[in-house]
């Protein structure tokens, strides 16, 4: 007599729902260890981070996920603590562009979503670096006077995103101070196109607006 319960199988074969948690669990334990080994390798956590929005557009877009490894492990030519910046780039390029693409927490804020915008170029304490600034991007400032963090409070990197129109650091409520090296989180090496949508949605479901890293 047979059974088409969906519970029970032949005598050799666990019930499907004992098969069902066996997959899950499987499942998962591959996630873990595909996450372990990433870490391992990144030496950062989590390695992988989601992108949700559009300013490092056309090079990194929303909804990828980022790859991204601590920036000493395998730093480039001429690297300040790890980040090759475009003005020392020398043609070293990341993301179709000169210099490392970075992810740091703006004024070394644990709590302010991450950012991810590329490393242009790097001040020391107190420097005047006007002229070393692409007036492009500096929101029309004629001098050092006129342009918010110059003089540099302190050593770091001018940042700014690759579809953004001025530094991170300028501006009436600029991003971030000049990123102190310390405040680096990584160096972004590799996109996956798409992949990150999923841990966008997920975290939108969860109400948790600080996992994602923001460009």
């Amino acid at each position: 007599m047979s059974s088409d319960d969906g519970l029970s199988g032949s005598a050799d074969e666990p019930p499907q729902f004992v098969q069902y948690g066996i997959d899950i669990f499987g499942s998962a334990g591959a996630v873990i260890l595909i996450g372990l080994l990433l870490f391992t390798v990144s030496g950062v956590w989590p390695p992988l981070v989601a992108i949700e929005s559009p300013s490092m557009d056309p090079h990194i877009e929303r909804g990828d996920l980022v790859f991204v490894m601590e920036a000493e492990r395998f730093a480039g030519p001429n690297a300040e603590g790890g980040v090759v910046t475009a003005a020392a780039a020398d043609g070293y390029v990341k993301f179709q562009q000169p210099g490392d693409v970075i992810v740091y927490e703006p004024d070394g804020s644990e709590i302010r979503t991450p950012i991810i915008h590329r490393a242009m170029f790097y001040v020391e304490d107190d420097e005047n670096w006007y002229d070393r600034a692409d007036t492009n991007h500096l929101l029309g400032a004629d001098n050092c006077e006129e342009l918010t963090n110059c003089p540099s409070p302190h050593a770091g990197f001018v940042t700014k995103g690759d579809n953004n129109n001025q530094y991170d650091q300028v501006g009436a409520s600029p991003i971030s101070e000049p990123v102190k090296i310390e405040w680096v989180v990584g160096t972004a090496e590799h996109r996956v196109p798409l992949l990150g949508e999923i841990r966008l949605g997920w975290n939108q479901a969860a109400g948790n607006t600080t996992g994602p890293v923001a460009g």
